[in-house]
């Protein structure tokens, strides 16, 4: 089987804006990738600390420690009560098993892998890497019978959409009839900024009351939650048959988290107070962004929930990219997460306060300069 050509990455494609965005008198604002600045919160990094005489090998699986948090954090936070130690299992990150998963449940050839229209790539780069077909599709009725994997996210990235409980039983419901297995990628599920989402939890695939999870997987980071980027510090929970499955894979293959982080992951996930202390602070940024941005003629689109801002001037996304990076502020194309946003583009809450703050300014000077037309 030949396999199939991987694009090139799209974020090199950028050295031009990026050229024009560092030439501006006051330096460039890199509002374009969502890695955190945040400081790692201290009882995580004590953690780690501890746990640094790390001379046997760790287990594929995670500490019992680990996996009993997993277990207690879903049903805490996610809805999702009854997980077992067979039902979870820690990933070094989770872009990772984005990438790997469809290779990792053996698909390949004839089989079709459906994800979002509007998507971070890794669904179809991972695709690719197993000779399996991509389809960009959200309707469920749209999904063909050659599918084998279900990729949704919510909340998404870029656009910050949130599925409801009924939208995901939905979704369920279709990848039981088509014998899929169905995944939600819920990195952002703590970031939740619009009605209702504000006062009440994102649902997780996992909820209880989408009954049994036969054929389901949820995948989750620390790293937007406890700014863990740099730990690579990523948990997958469902089925406990697909489990196994990854388990037997990753032993094979060496994946393992080192012990180390299992054990920082440990602390991280049996404390909710710094994630709520950072998921505040994300809220004041996006209170200080996005008025600015809509005061200089751009529209919101989603972002109920996520790292993001979606915007839009109604203009291809380059036009925008380029009228942002004369302002010195570094933005991500629509046309990076699919052929379906040609005039989006994407602003990260993950720069400090200060940057934020220069940005909106920036942004302001535009409107006063005659260049914007203030939303009404």
């Amino acid at each position: 089987m030949a396999l199939q050509p991987l694009p090139d990455y799209p974020w090199d494609t950028l050295a031009p804006f990026i050229a024009t965005a560092k030439a501006h008198p006051e330096g460039m604002i890199d509002l374009s990738i969502g890695s955190p600045v945040d400081p790692t919160p201290d009882l995580i990094r004590a953690a780690l600390a501890e746990a640094t005489d790390a001379h046997a090998y760790p287990t594929t699986v995670g500490t019992p420690e680990l996996r009993a948090a997993i277990g207690d954090w879903y049903a805490r936070r996610r809805g999702a009560s009854g997980l077992g130690v067979d039902a979870v299992l820690p990933t070094i990150g989770s872009k990772e098993l984005v990438a790997l998963l469809p290779f990792l449940l053996g698909l390949g050839e004839g089989d079709t892998v459906v994800g979002p229209r509007v998507a971070y790539p890794t669904y179809a780069i991972g695709a690719a890497i197993a000779g399996a077909e991509f389809l960009a599709a959200d309707d469920p009725a749209e999904w063909p019978e050659s599918t084998r994997l279900i990729w949704l996210n919510s909340p998404g990235n870029p656009d910050g959409r949130v599925w409801s409980l009924e939208d995901l039983r939905l979704r369920v419901e279709r990848a039981r009839e088509l014998g899929a297995v169905i995944v939600n990628d819920e990195c952002y599920a703590e970031l939740g900024w619009e009605a209702p989402w504000d006062d009440i939890p994102i649902p997780s695939i996992l909820d209880d009351r989408l009954g049994e999870r036969t054929d389901r997987l949820a995948i989750y980071s620390l790293s937007k939650q406890s700014n863990l980027a740099g730990y690579r510090a990523g948990i997958v929970a469902g089925d406990p048959a697909l489990i196994a499955r990854l388990v037997t894979v990753r032993k094979h293959a060496g994946l393992i988290v080192p012990a180390p982080l299992q054990h920082a992951m440990t602390v991280a996930l049996g404390d909710d107070a710094h994630v709520a202390a950072q998921r505040e602070t994300y809220r004041a940024r996006r209170a200080v962004l996005l008025p600015a941005l809509l005061d200089a003629g751009f529209t919101l689109e989603g972002s109920e929930a996520g790292l993001y801002l979606w915007v839009t001037e109604g203009k291809p996304a380059l036009e925008s990219l380029e009228r942002l990076a004369e302002l010195g502020i570094m933005a991500g194309p629509g046309h990076f997460y699919g052929d379906h946003s040609p005039h989006n583009v994407r602003l990260s809450l993950t720069a400090s306060d200060a940057d934020i703050a220069r940005a909106a300014t920036r942004l302001r000077e535009r409107v006063h300069e005659g260049e914007g037309t203030p939303a009404a």
